[in-house]
């Protein structure tokens, strides 16, 4: 999957947030929306713009950037 087909990020755009090309939507609002219990119906229903491959991107970006990370274990 190509990502660059779907975010680009300006400085002049949502404090250069990575968003979903073609929108204001930020990637990390779009996690968000999954975060508190939407749906991908809900989410696609709300967010015309927004397509099941782009939901995909989306998390597939998430992925790559966490495999990049070194995670270490927190106390909830």
């Amino acid at each position: 999957m190509n990502l660059g087909t779907y975010f680009e990020r300006d400085d002049e755009t949502l404090a250069g947030a990575t968003r979903i090309k073609g929108t204001r939507l930020s990637v990390d609002f779009v996690l968000g929306l999954f975060e508190q219990g939407w749906l991908e119906q809900d989410v696609l229903e709300n967010y015309p713009d927004l397509t099941p491959e782009i939901l995909k991107a989306v998390f597939a970006l998430a992925r790559r950037s966490l495999q990049a990370e070194q995670l270490f274990p927190f106390a909830s």
